[in-house]
Order: structure tokens, then sequence, then C-alpha cells
């Protein structure tokens, strides 16, 4: 297998992965991202631990997605992260709810 073959390869991985996100975005309530990963998923919890001087988080998620492009599977009924790093988690807006952009600009 040539370099431009293992390029290629990974090219298509890639956008596969894109449109496999797009198609199942809208099935989540959340949005995790960790230092290593990207997930989606509808239950979400994180805590704050300490132990000795370092602070870490545990982020545990049900019903999840993970953007990884090496993994087969990537629905997950249950995930848990733990981390020193920082942890985003953001609540997708619901289709429904979203202003329409020309309301907002009449305004």
């Amino acid at each position: 297998m040539s370099s431009e073959d293992l390029e290629n390869y990974e090219t298509d991985a890639e956008l596969a992965l894109y449109r496999e996100y797009r198609d199942v975005v809208g099935l989540f309530q959340y949005v995790v991202e960790t230092e290593r990963r990207f997930y989606l998923c509808n239950k979400v919890d994180l805590q704050v631990k300490a132990s000795g001087g370092d602070v870490y988080f545990e982020v545990t998620m049900s019903d999840a997605w993970v953007w990884d492009v090496y993994r087969s599977a990537r629905l997950v009924k249950h995930v848990r992260v733990v981390t020193f790093k920082d942890v985003n988690i953001e609540e997708l807006a619901q289709d429904d709810s979203m202003p329409d952009i020309r309301q907002l600009r009449a305004r």
C-alpha cells in the first residue's frame, strides 16, 4: 500500500465519520469534549474530585456516540472518563426551539 493509498483511505474514513456524525447529532441532547475524545450523549454527569492536592474530573455518560475514526462501533451504552484536563459540556439546541434568523434580523 502506497502512502497515497493510505492517505486516501484516511481521508475517506474521516469523511464517512463526519457523515455519520451529521446523521446522528439530532438524536442526542449533549456534546461532551475531553482532551482525547468528542462525544454525543443523552445523559451526562460531571463530578469534580480531589485526591491529595490534585483535582480531577469524572464524567459519566449514557447512550453515547464517540467521535473516533478508528472505532468500529461508535455507539456506546455507558462511558466513564477520568481526566485531569478540562471538560466541556454543551446542551444541544433542539431545531424547533431555535428562532428563525430572519425574525432576529427584523428586530
